[in-house]
């Protein structure tokens, strides 16, 4: 627990941290991999250049720092990014690092405003923060590896087959190379993929939906061109090829148990969770009512074209394809109504 005065100071840096943040959280993350070159294996450095990366901490500092009297208001975005470092491999070794860099960057962006006290309170504030995520992450850590065919970290999987979808999506069938029985996993989880790309002297980790119902013996995912991972399994990969995956996470899921209507949403490669969702549903509550809409670029970006089969005791789904055009832009929208008792090239 932290005591009032330290509370007090942290909630006075809010507005300094809302001018600073993405500088401090730009150097924190220019002293880290200056020092700890090893962490570029684990952080995604697409998103380093795109800035984003900086961006998202920057708003996490932020947010703890505006609710540290009161952490449990941030325990789902917690759990949300613990859910991302234990699919990509966050140890608890890594926190004291972290922790070190991030104080020396608000040193250095801040300086006098950095006075003695600010960065003692910032120091135990840390403190609290990392229990926290160690402490969630422990958990789900112990929970992947326990769970009937799960796994510690990464585990070797072949490509069992690779499946055009579309212009710019295929679809990619892993199966574990030792022919264990796969976990469950909840619709709109991902995987980690991990891949060493010869000349970037790092391997690189990406996330990517599961995008077919679970219970089967293979993970699923559908891979949009777009990016040196993804291009890298489009074009480098090949089917009977070996790629290290992590256990599924995320919290961007389905509830199973719920009857209300079900409204899914998406655009390009967006689809993948969703049908994930939509194919769960179609299996264990085909009377539960959807709303689907789906915008792609045109036809030939529109992955899993939906087909239709009238389910048992339902209603067939009537899908409609609107093509609205833009200056240089084709958009087709899908909507489809009715009963989850669908069925689709996916």
């Amino acid at each position: 627990m932290l005591d009032e005065k330290t509370i007090e100071i942290i909630k006075s840096t809010v507005p300094v941290l809302e001018e600073h943040g993405e500088e401090i959280t730009g150097r924190f993350y220019d002293l880290l991999f200056q020092h700890h070159p090893e962490l570029l294996n684990i952080f995604n450095q697409t998103n380093q250049k795109k800035k984003t990366q900086r961006t998202a901490l920057s708003n996490a500092v932020i947010a703890a720092a505006a609710n540290i009297d009161r952490l449990e208001n941030i325990v789902p975005v917690v759990k949300q990014i613990s859910h991302k470092h234990r699919s990509i491999g966050v140890k608890p070794e890594h926190y004291p690092i972290v922790g070190k860099y991030l104080l020396i960057a608000i040193k250095d962006v801040l300086k006098d405003g950095a006075a003695p006290e600010v960065i003692q309170a910032w120091e135990k504030a840390y403190g609290v923060i990392a229990d926290a995520f160690i402490g969630i992450e422990k958990h789900m850590y112990e929970q992947a590896e326990t769970q009937k065919g799960g796994w510690k970290d990464y585990m070797a999987f072949k490509i069992d087959k690779k499946v055009k979808e579309s212009k710019e999506i295929t679809s990619i069938y892993l199966k574990p190379e030792d022919g264990q029985v796969l976990p469950e996993f909840k619709a709109g989880q991902y995987i980690s993929v991990k891949v060493y790309i010869p000349d970037t002297g790092y391997t690189h980790i990406r996330q990517y939906s599961l995008s077919d119902v679970s219970g089967k013996d293979y993970y699923r995912i559908s891979v949009k061109k777009d990016g040196i991972v993804s291009s890298y399994l489009h074009d480098q990969l090949h089917e009977k090829d070996s790629i290290e995956i992590s256990a599924p996470a995320g919290d961007f899921v389905l509830d199973p148990d719920s009857k209300k209507n079900l409204v899914l949403i998406s655009a390009g490669v967006g689809i993948t969770p969703m049908i994930s969702m939509l194919k769960t549903v179609a299996k264990t509550k085909p009377q539960r009512n959807v709303l689907f809409i789906h915008a792609a670029r045109s036809g030939e970006y529109h992955a899993c074209g939906m087909k239709l089969k009238k389910p048992r005791n339902t209603h067939p789904l009537t899908p409609s394809l609107f093509t609205a055009s833009r200056p240089n832009k084709t958009v087709q929208k899908t909507f489809v109504f009715g009963k989850a008792g669908l069925t689709n090239s996916c």
